[in-house]
C-alpha cells in the first residue's frame, strides 16, 4: 500500500500539471460515471496530501477524495512537467544525500537505477511526453504516438486538459464531496508533519499514544493516531528508535514518543523528496548509491526475516501484527 511519501509526491504533480487548468472528467470504466460528470469542465483549485488521503479541489467546491488502497495508481502521460521541489532518484538532476538534501550541482555520473521499481521521477524541469505511473513506485512506461493515449484497462476516472491526462485505476475510495464532508474525514485523521510540523502536532500525536493501552506497533499503522505511517516505516521507525513494536503506548517514555514524531517527520521529507522509502543514515557515497539502487541495501528490518540484524546479529523475526506483516530484532528492540 502507498504511504504518506507517495501521496504527497502525486499531489505535487497534480498541483504542478492540472490546479488552474480546465479539466475534462470522464470514468471510461463506468463507475465513477456521475461523479466524473459532476467534475467535468471545471478547473481544478487545489490539490492536497494528508497522510494516505489525497484530496484534489475543483470550482463550485467539489473535491475529488483518492485513497489509493492496496491496488490503486494514477498514471499520468502526456506533456509531464516535473515537480523542481523532488529528486532525481537517478542523479541527472542532482543527487540527495541520505537526509534528504540536494548536494551541490547535478551529477550525471552517479545514475543509480533501482532494480526494485521503487523509483522516483527521472528528470526534473521541462516538460516531456511520457508516461508515468505513481502510486508506492513510480515507473516510467513507454512513449505513445496521439495524444490523449486510449485508457488501459479499467480507469475509474480519467482527468484531461489539453496537455496531460491522468488516469485513476484500482482505488479503495474514489468519491465527490463537497468542503464540510471533507473536513470532517480530515478532521478524524492523526497529524501529518507535512502539513503541520508545530509543535501542536506533536503534542497531539504524543498525547494520544500515551493514552491508549494498545501496541504501539499498531498505533503507528492506526491512521486516526498518525497520518501516513505504513508497514515499512512502521517497522523502521521502531527499529530506529529501539522500541518493542508490543509495548502499550501509555509505557513508552515520553522521549521516545516524541522522538517517533521527530524521526517520522524526517523520513517523511527524505521519502517525498526522493522518491524512495531511505532509512538508513550515515551511509558513506558508495553506501547511499547501492540503497538508493537496491530496496535489499536501504532499510534496517524491513523484509529481512531470517537475516542477521545489521547491529547485533540477532535473526530479524517476522510476526503478525494487526493483520499486517511486522519485522523487528528482538535484541535490539528488547
Amino acid at each position: 500500500m502507498p504511504e504518506g511519501h507517495s501521496i504527497h509526491r502525486i499531489a505535487r504533480q497534480f498541483d504542478r500539471n492540472f490546479v488552474g487548468h480546465v479539466v475534462h472528467a470522464s470514468s471510461p470504466q463506468g463507475r465513477f460515471a456521475q461523479g466524473a460528470a459532476d467534475l467535468d469542465g471545471r478547473r481544478m483549485t487545489d490539490a492536497r496530501a494528508v497522510g494516505k488521503q489525497m484530496f484534489l479541489g475543483f470550482e463550485g467546491d467539489r473535491w475529488l477524495r483518492v485513497h489509493l488502497g492496496l491496488y490503486g495508481a494514477w498514471d499520468f502521460a502526456g506533456d509531464i512537467l516535473l515537480d523542481p521541489t523532488i529528486a532525481s532518484a537517478n542523479g541527472r538532476m542532482g543527487q540527495t544525500n541520505q537526509r534528504g538534501t540536494f548536494l551541490d550541482g547535478p551529477n550525471p555520473d552517479a545514475a543509480v537505477f533501482d532494480s526494485a521499481g521503487e523509483n522516483s521521477l527521472t528528470s526534473i524541469g521541462a516538460p516531456r511526453r511520457t508516461r508515468l505511473r505513481m502510486s508506492e513506485s513510480e515507473k516510467e512506461a513507454n512513449g505513445f504516438e496521439s495524444f490523449p493515449p486510449e485508457p488501459v484497462g479499467q480507469v475509474r476516472v480519467r482527468l484531461l486538459t489539453e496537455t496531460i491526462v491522468a488516469d485513476l485505476r484500482g482505488p479503495t475510495a474514489c468519491e465527490v464531496l463537497d468542503p464540510a464532508q471533507v473536513e470532517r474525514i480530515v478532521s478524524k485523521l492523526g497529524p501529518d508533519p507535512l502539513i503541520d510540523a508545530g509543535p501542536d502536532a506533536e503534542e497531539r500525536f504524543t498525547s494520544t499514544v500515551r493514552r491508549k493501552g494498545v501496541p504501539i506497533g499498531l498505533l503507528l499503522m492506526d491512521q486516526d493516531v498518525v497520518a501516513g505511517i505504513g508497514n515499512v516505516y512502521r517497522a523502521e521507525l521502531l527499529f530506529r528508535a529501539k522500541q518493542n513494536p508490543h509495548t502499550p503506548g501509555r509505557e513508552v517514555p515520553e522521549e521516545h514518543v516524541r522522538h517517533l514524531w521527530t524521526d517520522w517527520a524526517k523520513l517523511l521529507r527524505i521519502g517525498v523528496e526522493t522518491g524512495q522509502m531511505m532509512t538508513m543514515d550515515d551511509l558513506d557515497p558508495d553506501e547511499y548509491r547501492a540503497a538508493m539502487a537496491n530496496r535489499d541495501d536501504r532499510h534496517w528490518v524491513y523484509k529481512r526475516e531470517g537475516l542477521p540484524c545489521r547491529v547485533c546479529g540477532t535473526n530479524i523475526v517476522l510476526e503478525e501484527m494487526g493483520a499486517r506483516k511486522l519485522y523487528w530484532c528482538p535484541y535490539c528492540q528488547a
